[in-house]
């Protein structure tokens, strides 16, 4: 695909394009045959210098100041790009990587996008969100607890890695934060084209990990489609006892789906991973560690071992360090290699849904008390 075919027949809209970085970049879209270029500037003299100038019938001006958010969401009706001149040095079009332009989201009170950086020595791993809101209902996250309410766009996928001030530092993505990427297959293939193409972000698909609870026919169309990381939410390797903590057992089992994931081949760089979240007196027993055994025998794949962050109104609790360092020797002693992830993010209250969470409450609380 060329990197005209984004914009080209688009509706894109300029802000700040009466000015000299703005006037330059509207000269290089005009380039890509868009449907119009709309140019939102609170200069009107620079508005109309700069039609002049251009004479295009593809333009149109819009007077406005960003910071009149009314006035901004009437520009942006119906358009497929943004670019904020304002943020951009000025560089050949061509030189652009798609997605540069992302299409401004502004997201009403009742919606939170949930993303979290995780900076380590020498790495930097941000924690994407694919949907706001989930419908998995697994026992153990807040997120669930939301409800469902959108599929994110790629533009807003994609736009949760921009608009981190530190996202050219960034070394690994992983799509585990709030929804099922695999619930979202269209716009996660979509995003992932983007980031790993040479004429997109050219990110190495080996830097990118998807997580997903397991539905197996989107589940096939990212294996066959991509080259990133899989890491499989596990949990417990009993059918029943998965049910309770995940209801997607009750139409894609473990057992199916590791069956399938026999089928490919994880000898190369592309890495498979299980995520297991141990809580107390539940899954972290010598039987839970012998049935992974069974259950994971010839695969190529590692186990994850998380520490539980409790969440409110839930009565599961984490696994002792004592039992988590016991459960993964034991393991790594039968040739299942197994690592302990460290746990991150519950100072900020940054977990599984629980920051998106809290400011959905924060939120509800300031409009109970204007309401007053």
């Amino acid at each position: 695909m060329k990197f005209s075919d984004f914009y080209s027949g688009k509706v894109i809209l300029v802000t700040g394009g009466a000015g000299s970085i703005g006037s330059h970049l509207v000269k290089d879209l005009l380039q890509i045959n868009p449907a119009s270029v709309r140019i939102f500037d609170n200069n009107e003299t620079g508005l109309f210098d700069l039609e002049q100038n251009l004479k295009s019938e593809k333009i149109r001006l819009l007077v406005g100041d960003v910071r009149d958010k009314e006035r901004l969401i009437v520009a942006m009706e119906d358009v497929d790009y943004v670019f904020h001149a304002a943020a951009l040095k000025h560089v050949p079009l061509c030189e652009f990587n798609p997605y540069d332009a992302v299409k401004t989201n502004i997201i009403g009170t009742q919606n939170v996008i949930e993303a979290a950086y995780i900076p380590d020595n020498d790495r930097g791993t941000l924690c994407v969100s694919s949907q706001m809101g989930c419908k998995m209902g697994c026992l153990f996250c807040m997120t669930g607890k939301q409800g469902f309410q959108a599929n994110l766009t790629v533009n807003e996928i994609l736009n949760q890695i921009r608009c981190l001030p530190e996202w050219h530092e960034l070394t690994n993505i992983v799509f585990m934060g709030m929804g099922e990427p695999l619930d979202n297959i269209d716009n996660l293939m979509k995003s992932l084209e983007i980031l790993t193409s040479d004429w997109g972000y050219a990110r190495s698909p080996k830097r990118i990990t998807v997580s997903t609870i397991g539905i197996i026919p989107t589940m096939k169309t990212f294996l066959e489609n991509s080259h990133c990381h899989l890491a499989v939410s596990l949990h417990s390797p009993f059918n029943e006892e998965r049910k309770k903590l995940m209801p997607v057992e009750n139409v894609y089992p473990i057992n199916e789906i590791v069956q399938l994931l026999k089928n490919y081949d994880w000898t190369g760089q592309r890495r498979l991973s299980f995520e297991y979240i141990m809580f107390k007196g539940l899954n972290d027993s010598l039987t839970h560690a012998r049935a992974l055994l069974k259950l994971l025998n010839g695969l190529n794949c590692r186990l994850n071992l998380i520490c539980f962050h409790a969440i409110p109104g839930s009565t599961l609790e984490p696994s002792t360090n004592e039992t988590i360092h016991s459960f993964k020797d034991f393991l790594n002693s039968k040739n299942l290699l197994t690592t302990i992830r460290a746990s991150r993010g519950e100072d900020i209250f940054a977990a599984c849904g629980l920051l998106s969470t809290k400011e959905l409450i924060q939120q509800k609380n300031i409009g109970n008390s204007i309401g007053d």
